[in-house]
């Protein structure tokens, strides 16, 4: 084993492939371990480098093998899917991984932290009641539209329920008063849970010096700080700028061949939260600029004179991100005056 130069890992819930490989590429084993197996491995085993593909569980392999100082690499799943031969196998994918990482050019994901796991999980947290919450909502009005009572729309129709439950209760039938009060508490409890984590959430926000500097660029408030410090590398792994906005999604797609540049949409390839956080932001920051009378930042006056409203969103949210990254690189607030 002391020619081990890479293992490649196929991760699963209970039995991982492991693929390893010398420097020019021989094959030195193929073995098939179970969990208590590969800690066993881990410990055991001479140093090298030890590579994930990054899907579930990989960022907590991928700590505890730094720990026990291997040198670890994770691969986007996509990127190694052009080495799968034929066919599908744990093996085969064990393979492929350790392939894609001997590749000169290969990019790979950074090892999350858990202080940045935990950040993810309760963004997650929130993101998952939010749902609830508007299905529960939808149901509610649903139903009681069939009965001739009109609820408004969203959260915000909704905010005075515990006042009004009480006459809508009335005016339904009798069978149907204990359905419309489970739908009635739920959506109350889950509020109540939402505003919990929010401010949990801006609590943190105010608390690390990262997110604070965010939130000092319009469009990016505690919500949209929070989960661009859970979800995004250190800002050094990005060359520039537009590096930055290409892995978020935002910038177009290309299909460009015989000196002609073809620019169509945008790849949405990257971290999709914080892409839908970044143009929401930028149309709040749109409408701001509306009801100033466009007044303030040229580029974006002559952009909403020639280009729909969502288009300027995402070539704003572009813009923002760009300036996030120099923001986080130079260690500066936002203070670009006179612009939004």
């Amino acid at each position: 084993m002391s020619e081990l130069f890479m293992v490649g890992v196929d991760l699963a819930k209970s039995v991982f492939q492991l693929h390893g490989i010398t420097q020019n590429g021989t094959v030195l084993f193929r073995k098939k371990l179970t969990r208590p197996q590969f800690e066993r491995f881990l410990r055991e085993m001479s140093v090298c480098k030890i590579v994930f593909e990054a899907c579930a569980s990989a960022h907590h392999w991928g700590r505890m093998a730094i720990n026990l100082g291997y040198e670890v690499r994770l691969i986007a799943p996509a990127h190694v899917k052009p080495f799968v031969k034929r066919h599908k196998s744990d093996l085969i994918d064990a393979e492929a991984i350790t392939e894609a990482a001997m590749r000169p050019s290969m990019r790979f994901v950074a090892v999350k932290s858990e202080e940045q796991q935990l950040q993810a999980v309760a963004f997650r947290t929130r993101e998952l009641l939010v749902r609830q919450r508007t299905q529960l909502i939808n149901a509610f009005r649903a139903h009681l539209a069939e009965f001739g009572i009109a609820i408004n729309k969203g959260p915000r129709g909704l905010a005075k329920l515990n006042d009004v439950l009480p006459s809508i209760v009335k005016a339904v039938p009798p069978d149907m008063k204990s359905l419309m009060e489970i739908y009635g508490r739920q959506i109350v409890d889950m509020c109540n849970e939402i505003r919990e984590l929010d401010n949990a959430l801006k609590s943190k926000a105010m608390r690390s010096e990262d997110t604070q500097r965010m939130q000092t660029m319009p469009g990016i408030g505690p919500i949209s700080a929070h989960a661009i410090q859970a979800y995004c590398p250190s800002m050094d792994q990005f060359e520039k700028g537009r590096d930055f906005a290409a892995w978020l999604g935002l910038v177009p797609r290309q299909n460009s061949t015989g000196g002609k540049v073809r620019l169509g949409r945008v790849t949405k390839m990257g971290q999709r939260d914080i892409r839908r956080l970044l143009i929401t932001g930028a149309m709040a920051v749109i409408t701001a600029f509306e009801r100033r009378d466009r007044q303030g930042d040229p580029w974006l006056t002559k952009m909403l004179e020639k280009r729909p409203r969502m288009l300027v969103a995402v070539a704003l949210a572009n813009r923002m991100a760009r300036r996030l990254w120099a923001m986080m690189t130079k260690e500066e607030n936002y203070e670009i005056r006179g612009a939004t």
